[in-house]
């Protein structure tokens, strides 16, 4: 790694991330030793938006009461963290920055993803980038979208701006239609439930087969 890797603009991205992150463990150290409740909250709603299951961070939210603002805000923020961070491996592992076998090979994956959308939705620009990563859809999302956007050469102000604004209009419209649910059917438990079950279907095989791969090329002791 090139000790001038923090003075790129991926690798202050790449910081960014990271004090995202620091914010994010004191806020879940502070609640741990104030209201449990609400630290296993913020900790499952992270690890639910980390493997693309933002209804399911939104659904958990919701559960435990929490209310419009800080449901919407934790679910952005972490979004957030998680493109930058991302975003920010990803180029600076293309760039030759960062030469990580085990990291090239998980951006690998992630670079087949992005590339087998890009078709669809280059032509698009800008618009294209921000219905990828509203729509629900199991290949679309932040990560996906933001990663495509830097395939295609747009500018990281136009690339950031529709990621980021389609998670936040796609987090709107998540948390509005459980509270839909839950006001006039009082059934979103079970709804949620099956959220999960289908946000988790389609990626049991992807999540094997990486850790297969990884398992296969891991550097055996000599």
């Amino acid at each position: 790694m090139k000790n001038s890797i923090f003075n790129t603009t991926e690798g202050k991205l790449l910081l960014t991330s990271m004090g995202m992150a620091l914010i994010l463990l004191g806020a879940i150290g502070f609640y741990l030793f104030t209201d449990t409740d609400i630290a296993k909250t913020l900790i499952l709603t992270f690890f639910a938006n980390t493997f693309g299951g933002r209804s399911v961070g939104i659904g958990l939210c919701i559960i435990q009461d929490f209310r419009a603002l800080p449901t919407i805000f934790y679910n952005f923020y972490l979004e957030v963290m998680v493109v930058l961070f991302t975003y920010s491996i990803f180029a600076l592992t293309t760039t030759n920055y960062l030469r990580v076998e085990w990291v090239i090979r998980a951006m690998e994956r992630i670079a087949e993803t992005a590339l087998k959308q890009k078709g669809k939705i280059e032509r698009f620009g800008w618009l294209g980038i921000f219905l990828f990563v509203m729509i629900p859809l199991p290949v679309t999302g932040p990560v996906v979208g933001s990663i495509i956007g830097g395939m295609i050469r747009m500018s990281r102000v136009r690339n950031f701006s529709a990621t980021f604004l389609g998670t936040l209009t796609a987090i709107v419209l998540w948390f509005e239609f459980f509270e839909f649910l839950d006001e006039r059917f009082q059934m979103i438990q079970t709804f949620f439930v099956l959220i999960v079950i289908l946000v988790l279907i389609p990626y049991i095989k992807k999540i094997r087969r990486l850790i297969h791969s990884l398992r296969q090329k891991a550097p055996r002791d000599p």
